[in-house]
């Protein structure tokens, strides 16, 4: 449209957000759809979070927050850095935002100037590349494959820095592929940012308690370059918490102040309500998130069984997060029982909502077009069921 700016017109709508969104118009057609399209985890928020939430309520915690977020917040948070990932942390280097989302795009507007580069690694979450467009940014992809565990090396990592690079972006564990970097893969990482001391490093780290092969590593815990370290998390994943949008920041104190700076802007600070159920989260414990965990550890088993008995579907086992995905690209060039051809990822995905009923996300959105994203994220009844229509009507192309 014409009228509009360019800036809306070069951005591309979230695959993620439209999948689940077909997906329920088709439910609401009276349509069986299960949807495996979406990161949210099908528990509900823990009880004594909630508690919180009405606590603050009858308390009156009703009012505008300070823009950076609660001091008692921003101080649970600090704990929790040093508890759980023995990084220290002064309130100062804390900023709460609407959702890790918005933490994410906080920081890549307050660092990248219209022409500098971005790094990501691919296949990565689908809104990264689009924040960089909305920067101005140059995004710079490192493919990786399945036959990697979608992660890159040293070498990959050096050859795509270049003078204009101003921020590398990654996760782990990973959105779309459950790939976590070990200790000894981000030293080797990090010894080429000690090479490069103008790149940035935005961490998300959002999916860290989802995590099946040991203790979560933040490349911020590598003090050569931990200044330059922006670690994005949230409370949406490891709590249940996804429609509560409560995510932060953590980085120097002159990120950190830029970033408070961006919000104060636009934002302002997020929801009082949220924030003081935030509090709660992080000062009660983790035995929900464990018991969480456990749910979807067996989940990854069921998934990973069922994907490795469909014929043409390759797939590995992935270390965190709850997804899979599995390399597809053996259907392209495949015809439907009505004659239409599979040329790619979303028209896969298309095929398997519209004739499955399973939603599912093309990886072209992921920055890998051989790829689609499954979330098991749902009851095991579900999966078992949606994973026995994709095999039946991917045997239907021919």
């Amino acid at each position: 449209m014409t009228f509009l700016s360019n800036r809306i017109n070069s951005l591309s709508e979230s695959a993620t957000l439209m999948m689940t969104k077909l997906g329920r118009e088709l439910a609401a057609k009276g349509i069986n759809v299960i949807s495996l399209s979406i990161g949210e985890p099908d528990f509900n928020t823990p009880d004594h979070v909630k508690e919180a939430a009405k606590k603050a309520l009858d308390e009156n915690w009703t009012h505008y927050s300070p823009v950076a977020g609660y001091p008692e917040l921003r101080q649970a948070i600090v704990n929790k850095l040093k508890r759980e990932n023995n990084l220290d942390y002064d309130i100062s280097q804390i900023v709460v935002s609407t959702g890790a989302k918005q933490s994410l795009s906080n920081a890549i507007l307050t660092l990248v100037n219209p022409g500098e580069e971005v790094i990501i690694p691919t296949p990565y979450w689908v809104s990264y590349s689009e924040m960089v467009v909305l920067a101005e940014g140059k995004a710079v992809f490192i493919d990786t494959t399945i036959e990697s565990d979608f992660k890159i090396t040293p070498a990959q990592l050096e050859a795509a820095i270049t003078p204009k690079t101003k921020l590398f972006m990654f996760s782990s564990p990973c959105n779309p592929t459950g790939s976590v970097y070990s200790r000894e893969e981000l030293a080797g990482l990090v010894e080429v940012f000690e090479r490069h001391p103008q790149v940035f490093i935005l961490s998300d780290e959002i999916y860290e308690h989802i995590n099946f092969v040991g203790k979560h590593v933040s490349i911020a815990e590598f003090k050569s370059i931990k200044e330059r370290v922006i670690i994005i998390n949230g409370f949406s994943k490891a709590f249940a918490m996804t429609g509560w949008r409560l995510g932060y920041i953590a980085a120097s104190k002159e990120l950190a102040a830029a970033n408070e700076k961006m919000q104060g802007q636009t934002t302002s600070g997020t929801s009082s309500i949220s924030q003081r159920a935030g509090i709660a989260a992080y000062e009660q414990g983790l035995e929900s998130v464990l018991e969480m965990k456990k749910a979807f550890a067996r989940r990854r088993e069921l998934v990973y069984n069922l994907l490795n008995d469909i014929p043409g579907v390759k797939t590995n086992l992935p270390d965190g997060a709850f997804y899979f995905f599995p390399e597809i690209s053996s259907f392209f060039g495949k015809k439907d029982t009505n004659g239409n051809v599979i040329k790619d990822s979303a028209d896969l995905a298309l095929y398997l909502l519209n004739v499955g009923h399973v939603a599912t996300v093309g990886g072209d959105s992921f920055g890998n077009n051989n790829y689609i994203r499954i979330s098991y994220a749902a009851s095991d009844e579900s999966l078992i069921e949606a994973l026995k229509r994709i095999k039946e009507v991917l045997a239907q192309l021919s």
